[in-house]
């Protein structure tokens, strides 16, 4: 029986962040809530309108193109794309055909996998989003709606060669894709609003030669591309196994039922007839401050991987959870510089993981549960790296410190004037603890008997009670020593 090698190319759709659409001056706000009111003539098709090009959306596009390394075109033009649907008021898209505003570049998704993987990419061009269809029902029958909020926005489509070979590998691609747009600040690729989508280009072959693809069309979330991808491999190769053939053709995915179905086949498939956007002139690369716009790229993603590794000896899953989102990673490094004192940070092990536990497990989880993120943080990383000095130094316990954050988070406060003014200091001294820790045992005669016969769980249950009696300020290895020569 043949082994048949899936061969996979990704076209991947994002809104561009800019203040207003792509042809016109309304406001590029897809989510208003109240449908059709970011519309004027232009963006609905309004005969003898004229479009005018959004800067702010080249200048992005050419952001993305230095990112993935790819080449601006010298000269590079807009299209329309004739096709008749409900979301396209002109029944034409303006889009680009044969001269793209970036060419080439290439994608490193080697970290993500744990193995060398470069995926190529083709091209990337620039075009207006459609209008969103929304299909309920109404008195009983089913309509299709239109909010045309969407309509006109800037899209950027980014196509891969087919270099891609696995659901996995194309799932890592995606969200490297996203984690590049947002540190560029030029997409927010939030894939539940519909800002990213995915089609799938999934063929299979036996040798060399590419066998016949199918598309999978708007797949918007990293689940149904997964889940997709993975099915149409499986539906090929059992119809190829059964000396059966694969039609060329486009495909939807039916989340509910997890399989792809059929939209239109090859013979049904639209000719867009592509020619040159009259109404809007050639742009040259010459036109923009290409370098200008290079110094504004941050340090991107794989960038940041190696030096953290280097500068922080972080692992690879501790480092990805802080890659992933920017303002955290970038909250983690201004905390660790508060926290160098005498000695480079890189060198502290010990305050790094400090910092880096509190920081992914505790704070982040507080903001989530306030549905809130680290640009909007009240705690200033000054105010952080203070109270891990404090962990540090024992001035504080954990239990202290992961309280003083809720009341940090909610006053943005510092943490040393909240432990000043509440007397949350760390008690060590065994002057001050002897006489808490001696009415714990004087109180608990049964613990007491209990560990003396050499029941461990009692010291633990006498600890806990004077930790109580202490409102969590006792030093623990001070706590357990002192209760040890008590009751010795």
């Amino acid at each position: 029986m043949a082994k048949y090698f899936p061969t996979i190319g990704l076209e991947i759709h994002a809104e561009l962040r800019t203040k207003t659409k792509m042809f016109c001056d309304c406001p590029n706000s897809p989510e208003d809530k109240k449908p059709n009111i970011n519309v004027c003539p232009v963006c609905l098709g309004h005969p003898g309108t004229l479009p005018v090009i959004n800067k702010k959306a080249i200048e992005s596009m050419i952001k993305i193109g230095l990112a993935i390394g790819g080449e601006i075109n010298e000269t590079f033009k807009f299209d329309r794309k004739n096709y008749f649907y409900p979301d396209l008021p002109k029944a034409y898209q303006i889009s680009q055909f044969d001269m793209p505003i970036v060419i080439g570049g290439e994608l490193d998704i080697s970290s993500r996998l744990g193995s060398k993987k470069i995926v190529k990419i083709n091209r990337v061009h620039l075009e207006e989003d459609a209008a969103k269809l929304m299909h309920g029902a109404d008195n009983g029958k089913d309509v299709t709606l239109v909010d045309f909020n969407r309509g006109g926005v800037p899209l950027m489509e980014l196509v891969s060669e087919p270099d891609i070979h696995s659901a996995e590998e194309a799932v890592a691609y995606g969200q490297e894709l996203q984690l590049i747009l947002r540190y560029l600040g030029v997409s927010d690729a939030d894939l539940e609003k519909g800002q990213m989508r995915f089609d799938a280009n999934i063929s299979l072959s036996s040798d060399e030669k590419l066998g016949t693809r199918a598309e999978i069309k708007n797949l918007n979330s990293f689940g149904a591309l997964e889940s997709a991808v993975n099915y149409e491999i499986k539906r090929q190769t059992e119809i190829l196994e059964e000396g059966g053939r694969v039609d060329q053709e486009t495909r939807g995915w039916d989340d509910i039922k997890q399989k792809t179905v059929p939209q239109r086949s090859k013979e049904q498939a639209h000719d867009y007839r592509y020619f040159p956007e009259p109404d809007l002139p050639p742009l040259t690369k010459a036109g923009f401050d290409v370098e200008a716009l290079r110094s504004e790229i941050p340090e991107l993603p794989n960038g940041k991987r190696a030096r953290f590794t280097q500068e922080y000896g972080l692992n690879p899953e501790q480092m990805n959870i802080l890659i992933e989102d920017k303002d955290m990673s970038e909250y983690f490094e201004q905390a660790l510089s508060e926290l160098e004192g005498d000695e480079q940070i890189s060198a502290n092990q010990e305050k790094i993981k400090l910092t880096l536990n509190y920081l992914t497990s505790d704070l982040r989880g507080l903001l989530m549960a306030k549905n809130a993120d680290f640009d909007d943080c009240k705690i200033t990383p000054e105010n952080f790296a203070d109270l891990m000095d404090m962990v540090v130094k024992k001035e504080i316990n954990s239990r202290v410190a992961k309280d003083l954050l809720v009341k940090m988070l909610d006053s943005g406060a510092d943490p040393r004037e909240i432990v000043k003014n509440e007397e949350l200091s760390q008690v060590s001294d065994g002057k001050e603890l002897e006489p808490i820790v001696s009415s714990v045992i004087a109180a608990n005669p049964k613990a007491v008997e209990d560990y003396k016969k050499g029941k461990s769980a009692a010291l633990q249950f006498l600890f806990g009670k004077s930790m109580a009696a202490l409102k969590g300020r006792g030093n623990p290895e001070a706590l357990k020593s002192l209760l040890e020569k008590l009751l010795g």
